[in-house]
C-alpha cells in the first residue's frame, strides 16, 4: 500500500511546472492557516520558544535545495532548515496554537528587521550595537547581544510594532489569546536573551542536553561550518523574503490527525507540486499506536519529490525509507 501511494505521489511531484503562488494575499494566507488548522492543544512539557535539538546544524549539513514544498513543527529550527532546502512554500504544523503564534511573530520580526542585527536585536530586547554591520560573523552578532543590556523600553516598543505590523500591515485578525501569546513569548526572549533555551525555568538533570538559542544560531556542524538561519545575509534573506510573500505559513494540526497535514498535501497537488522535505522532530514518540497509524497514512497521502527528504531530531533519510518504515499495517490507502 505504501508503495502504491509513493508511486502516485512522485507521479504527482513530477508533472507540469508549479502552480504554486509566487505570493499570497494576506486574505488569503489567513485562510490557509484557518482552513488548514485542527482544534490545537498544549502538551505542557515546555513552552517550546527554542528548539532542544543539538543536532539540527548537522542535519542541515545533508540538505541540499529541492524546491517545492517544506512541512516542519516546531520553533526556530524550521528556519535553518528552510534556508538549506530553498523550498518555495513552507507549512509549519503544530499541535500547540501557541506555536503558530509564535511564527507569527517570527513573521513580524522577519519583516520588521532590514537584517540579521535588526532581527536579534528587536527578538531579544537589546538595542542594536553601533559597532556591528549587518555583514558581521553571527558569533560577532550574538557577542554584542549578550553584551547588552535588555531594555523594557524595547521590548514596549518591539510589542507594539509588532502589534501593528500583523493586525495593521498584514490585516491578520489575530485574536487578544494570539497577542497575549506573542507578548509572553516576547518575555521571554527578553528575559532570557540569548541564553534562552528549551527548558527555560524549568528544573531539569544535570545531564539533560539544553543547547541556547546562541549556541543553536552558532553551532558548527561535524565539518566546521555554520548553516543556520542567522550564519549569514544568503540565509536570513531567503527566510525573509519568503514570509514577506506571505509563503510560510503556520498551522495548527495533530500530526495523526485528520485534516491539517492532508489538506497541505491537496493544496500542494492541486498547485501541480509537491513536498520536498518533511520534518518531523521527535513527535512520533509521543503517538499512540492508532496515531502513529494515522500518521503513517498522512505521510503516504502527500505528493513528493523524488529524492524528497525526511528529517527527526536525529538523522535526515529519505522519505521512501520512513515510508518503509510505516509498512505492516501502519501506513493505509489514502
Amino acid at each position: 500500500m505504501v508503495a502504491a501511494s509513493l508511486a502516485l505521489a512522485i507521479a504527482a511531484g513530477c508533472g507540469r511546472g508549479s502552480g504554486l503562488p509566487r505570493e499570497l494575499t494576506n486574505q488569503e494566507f489567513w485562510r490557509l492557516f484557518e482552513t488548514f488548522s485542527e482544534p490545537g492543544r498544549s502538551v505542557g512539557m515546555s513552552e517550546n520558544y527554542v528548539s532542544n535539538e543539538p543536532r539540527v546544524a548537522e542535519n542541515a549539513r545533508w540538505l541540499r535545495p529541492s524546491g517545492g514544498v517544506y512541512l516542519g513543527v516546531g520553533p526556530e529550527q524550521n528556519f535553518t532548515y528552510i534556508a538549506n532546502l530553498r523550498p518555495r512554500m513552507a507549512f509549519i504544523v503544530d499541535l500547540r496554537r501557541e506555536n503558530a503564534d509564535l511564527h507569527f511573530l517570527y513573521k513580524a520580526l522577519f519583516e520588521l528587521s532590514e537584517n540579521r542585527v535588526e532581527f536579534v536585536s528587536r527578538l531579544f530586547s537589546r538595542p542594536t550595537p553601533a559597532d556591528v554591520p549587518p555583514a558581521s560573523d553571527v558569533d560577532d552578532i550574538f557577542d554584542a547581544a549578550e553584551g547588552a543590556a535588555s531594555s523594557r523600553a524595547l521590548l514596549a516598543r518591539t510589542s507594539a510594532q509588532v502589534r501593528v505590523h500583523l493586525l495593521t500591515t498584514r490585516a491578520l485578525p489575530l485574536e487578544q489569546r494570539d497577542l497575549d501569546a506573542i507578548d509572553r513569548a516576547l518575555q521571554a526572549f527578553h528575559d532570557g536573551g540569548p541564553a534562552i533555551d528549551y527548558w527555560r525555568l524549568q528544573s531539569v538533570d544535570k545531564d539533560t542536553i539544553r543547547p541556547s538559542y546562541r549556541r543553536l544560531m552558532t553551532m558548527p556542524d561535524l565539518v566546521g561550518q555554520t548553516r543556520s538561519f542567522l550564519a549569514d545575509d544568503a540565509a536570513f534573506r531567503f527566510v525573509k523574503d519568503l514570509h514577506g510573500r506571505n509563503l510560510i505559513v503556520p498551522i495548527v494540526g495533530d500530526f495523526g490527525g485528520a485534516q491539517a497535514i492532508r489538506r497541505v498535501g491537496t493544496y500542494v497537488r492541486e498547485h501541480h507540486d509537491a513536498v520536498g522535505a518533511f520534518y518531523g522532530s521527535n513527535v512520533a514518540v509521543y503517538l499512540t499506536n492508532q496515531q502513529m497509524h494515522a500518521f503513517c497514512g498522512n505521510l503516504a497521502a502527500l505528493p513528493v519529490h523524488r529524492g524528497a527528504t525526511f528529517m527527526d531530531s536525529k538523522s535526515v533519510i529519505p522519505f521512501t525509507t520512513r515510508l518503509e518504515a510505516c509498512k505492516g499495517g501502519q501506513a493505509p490507502r489514502p
